[in-house]
Formats: C-alpha cells, structure tokens, sequence
C-alpha cells in the first residue's frame, strides 16, 4: 500500500492561534454585518410600550375575529392619477357604500414620514385619496353600517 507524500509538520500551538483568531474573527464580522444591516432597515418601534400592548393583545384578537366575521374584502390598488384606492364588497359580493374610509400609509422601509389619508367615495364601494408617488403599506379602517373593519394592504 502506497501513502501519498506530504510535508510532516507538527501541529503546533502557533497553529492552533491562528485556527482560533480566524475563527472568531469570522463570527464577529458576521455579526457586526448582520446587526448593522438590522439596525438600519428597522427602527424597531412596533409599539410605544410592550407590557401594555401585552394586556390588549387577547382584546385585540376579539376585534380581529369579529372583523374576520364580516365577510368583508378590500381591494387595494393605485390608480392612473396617482390616488391610493380601494374597492370595498360585503361578504355578499356587493359594494359597501356610503361608508368612512381612512388609512395611515406607511413606507415599508421608514424611509419616509407616515400620511394619514381620508378617502372619499368616486363610485359605489370605490374610495380614493391622493398619495405620493412609491411604494406605500396602507393601513386602512372602514366604518359601515355600525360596523368597523380592517385591512392592510400595498399600495404600488
């Protein structure tokens, strides 16, 4: 049986340093990577205080049910002239008329400022309002019939 030629060479503490430093030296420029990239997409504000938010959360759920429960759906889209619209339907299929139509839009990234909008009604179940120009995640809420629904949605 034939062994392949190689260089014997100890294997020594000196190795064993560098085998280490590089080691860590990779874990920790990963890190630091990944934690500025964190750091600058998210500002990490979802909520102003979380124990309290923790105390509304089974409430919230109950609303989130009850609006499940509607049957409602909101189509949202960006018109030609640069609106932020969105096409309301019961569970039945027909238009929600007549309803108050709000929505925060927010840029995905924080880039830019959040808008509050108010959409008015151009026909029946379509409610629009101007928005500028991007990509935006539009929070809206839809008060109808004694009813409120709500629905998050992009606006591109």
């Amino acid at each position: 049986m034939t062994q392949l030629s190689r260089k014997n060479r100890p294997f020594t503490g000196r190795t064993m340093a560098v085998i280490l430093v590089s080691f860590f030296a990779v874990v920790v420029a990963v890190n630091v990577l990944m934690a500025r990239l964190a750091s600058s997409t998210f500002g990490g504000v979802v909520v102003d205080n979380s124990y309290v938010a923790s105390q509304q959360f089974n409430g919230w759920l109950k609303e989130a049910r009850a609006e499940k429960a509607l049957g409602w759906k909101g189509q949202i889209a960006r018109d030609p002239m640069n609106r932020a619209t969105i096409a309301l339907t019961d569970s039945a299929g027909k238009p929600i008329a007549a309803a108050k139509v709000t929505a925060v839009a927010e840029h995905p990234l924080g880039q830019r400022p959040t808008t509050a909008l108010v959409l008015h009604e151009t026909a029946p179940g379509t409610y629009s309002a101007p928005l500028e120009q991007g990509r935006w995640r539009l929070n809206v809420m839809v008060e109808a019939d004694g009813q409120i629904w709500r629905t998050v949605g992009e606006a591109q």
